[in-house]
């Protein structure tokens, strides 16, 4: 039986949400000053949200988040602020 209850499952749900990849195209357009004709609503994929939680989180795999207190804590960040912005945008901003 496979366990849904680490860290690691945590970081994969949340970079198989829609919404979480959305947030990632916002954030790199705020971050990187682009329009969304250079950089489109559904461009980040689930390996680049893999890949945007591994290196945030300073870790090479997500399994890694079940044992490195701060890896753990960047990934509590990294949730932390989806969900900020993920208010703002239900109430449009």
């Amino acid at each position: 039986m496979r366990r849904t209850d680490t860290q690691a499952a945590r970081a994969a749900l949340i970079g198989a949400n829609p919404q979480f990849r959305l947030y990632l195209d916002h954030r790199r357009r705020y971050r990187e000053e682009l329009t969304p004709e250079l950089l489109p609503d559904g461009t980040h994929d689930e390996q680049d949200a893999a890949d945007f939680i591994r290196h945030a989180c300073g870790i090479k795999s997500r399994r890694e988040l079940d044992t490195n207190h701060d890896a753990r804590l960047m990934l509590d960040r990294i949730v932390a602020d989806y969900q900020r912005w993920a208010r703002r945008q239900a109430r449009g901003k």
